[in-house]
């Protein structure tokens, strides 16, 4: 073989090699595009995997939001329905309590209309044993009136009595009113107008349980009066009006004085 040959073989197999290693370069660029490709493409993923996750992740933020805002306004709608519910509770409560008021006021005054009416309605009284209707004002006036005589102001107690007699006309009371009224007069030494006052008494109600009294009363101011022939007329007149009463003792024994 001569050396032109032995060059030509060498060039030859050098241009192989050449075109083995270029082929293996190119073999490992293209391999290096797509592991590059395929990385990229994972990338990709990844950044879409992302972006679902981060659509997702805000989608769960807004229903989150969204069922926050639910929980809110039930919030809200509850307090709100708690408040009427309290403002309804407290409107009976103050519906009760005015009711409650109201029939109170009611009572109060069905209550003072019937004990104003019971003031004007009439009472039984009994009065130096006999029974009779009267007026509450003109029981008052009467227990008035003796409460001054009892208490010794004949002046007062004269007044008061003839007042009652004068406001009083048809009154059961007024026999035992003049009686009294009498007694007064008799003890102010208005002699005449006690007489005149036991008179009445005598006259109107001869049955009156001071009726002996009266009479005896008469004849005590004919005496203040220096009538003593009258006085002992009026004592006998007692005797035979009235024998068994203590004033017809009372009156013999004046009487047996007198003569």
């Amino acid at each position: 073989m001569s050396a032109l040959t032995c060059s030509k073989w060498v060039f030859v197999w050098g241009l192989f090699a050449w075109m083995g290693a270029a082929q293996a370069g190119l073999f490992e660029d293209d391999e290096a595009r797509k592991a590059i490709l395929d990385l990229r493409q994972r990338v990709e993923q990844s950044n879409a995997a992302i972006k679902a996750l981060a659509d997702e992740n805000a989608q769960l933020r807004r229903g989150l939001f969204d069922f926050q805002g639910q929980i809110e306004g039930l919030k809200s709608e509850l307090s709100q329905s708690r408040g009427a519910q309290e403002q309804s509770m407290r409107a009976q409560a103050e519906l009760a309590r005015a009711l409650s008021e109201s029939q109170i006021r009611q009572k109060d005054l069905v209550q003072g209309v019937e004990d104003r009416l019971r003031r004007f309605d009439p009472v039984k009284v009994t009065l130096e044993g006999v029974e009779f209707m009267a007026e509450p004002a003109e029981k008052r006036d009467y227990d008035a009136a003796m409460e001054t005589f009892r208490k010794g102001d004949f002046a007062a107690a004269q007044v008061a009595l003839s007042g009652f007699i004068q406001r009083y006309t048809t009154s059961g009371y007024k026999d035992s009113a003049l009686f009294w009224l009498g007694n007064a007069q008799y003890a102010n030494k208005d002699y005449k107008e006690s007489m005149a006052n036991f008179q009445k008494l005598l006259k109107s109600a001869p049955n009156h349980p001071r009726a002996s009294e009266a009479m005896l009363a008469v004849a005590n101011v004919q005496i203040e009066l220096k009538d003593l022939k009258a006085a002992r007329k009026t004592m006998e007149e007692l005797v035979k009006t009235y024998p068994a009463s203590e004033t017809a003792a009372t009156a013999r024994d004046r009487l047996t004085r007198l003569r």
